[in-house]
């Protein structure tokens, strides 16, 4: 089995539609793809109606959490996504998008950079609107070559010149919401320092204790002696390993199934969890 626990659609920041999204990953002989959108479900219904048989789709979501001042994403598994309390952090941050979008867009204006909110907002169409919309302006205007440039000291990243702050969900509290809500939490890309600080192993090691499921390890941000390490973490913690491509379509150089979760670690994933289960595709419209 092929299996791929980390991907985006329109729905957030990716530019693939969710449905073209399962079609693509049926098309690159993936068995299991997962759809984790920024903080929202948005895209569920779409990629449900239209998944081809023989995929199968786990259903999640990417939260925005921060740590001691440090960004930091936790993917959630198979939650139920009308559970009230889940759904109403999701929506506090997903509000808080807008503005934020707005701001960075108020003081690359302030370094003489010409982006617009229309510009942002037309890039963003349907979709839960962040910095990689933003970043495609940047690369629309020819500031940087591509999305991942603008995330640097020099632009968008965390502390960067026209960085801003958005709320995020404290990380504790995310593994709390998501196990309330029958979910399974994996903390995304751990040791991806290129996109600014990141949380410390004795972090990590908290996190397990409060009930944290896994980490993500085979992933394009992490080259092999961090995916080594991580390993190593996995195993002293008791934390599952999960690989994933963060496939954000053309957004991103990643291609679906690049990096991909051990079957026994994915049965593991929808053994844990009760808030919903894994959905095999029919044949789609």
């Amino acid at each position: 089995m092929r299996i791929d626990l980390h991907t985006h659609s329109t729905a957030s920041d990716g530019t693939d539609t969710p449905a073209e999204l399962v079609r693509n990953a049926a098309a690159a002989g993936l068995d299991v793809v997962a759809l984790t959108d920024h903080d929202t479900t948005r895209g569920y219904a779409e990629a449900l109606a239209a998944l081809p048989e023989g995929l199968t789709l786990v259903t999640g979501a990417e939260l925005s959490c921060r740590i001691d001042g440090i960004s930091m994403h936790m993917l959630a598994y198979l939650f139920d996504p009308a559970e009230p309390a889940l759904l109403a952090e999701r929506e506090l941050v997903r509000d808080d998008r807008v503005p934020r979008a707005r701001g960075m867009v108020a003081k690359l204006n302030e370094l003489g950079v010409p982006v617009t909110w229309e510009q942002v907002a037309r890039i963003a169409g349907e979709g839960s609107v962040g910095r990689p919309h933003v970043a495609t302006a940047l690369v629309e205007l020819g500031v940087v070559p591509t999305v991942s440039d603008a995330f640097t000291p020099e632009w968008l990243a965390d502390g960067g010149r026209a960085y801003v702050e958005k709320h995020e969900t404290d990380p504790f509290e995310a593994i709390r919401l998501v196990k309330g809500a029958g979910g399974v939490t994996v903390f995304a890309h751990p040791a991806a320092s290129k996109r600014g600080r990141t949380v410390p192993e004795a972090a990590i090691a908290e996190l397990a204790a409060a009930g944290l499921d896994g980490i993500e390890v085979d992933h394009m941000d992490h080259d092999e002696p961090t995916r080594a390490r991580l390993r190593g973490l996995a195993r002293e913690l008791g934390l599952l390993v999960t690989g994933s491509s963060d496939y954000h379509g053309s957004r991103k150089t990643c291609a679906l199934g690049e990096y991909t979760t051990d079957p026994e670690v994915y049965g593991e994933i929808t053994r844990r969890a009760t808030g919903a289960f894994p959905v095999p595709g029919t044949g789609g419209f």
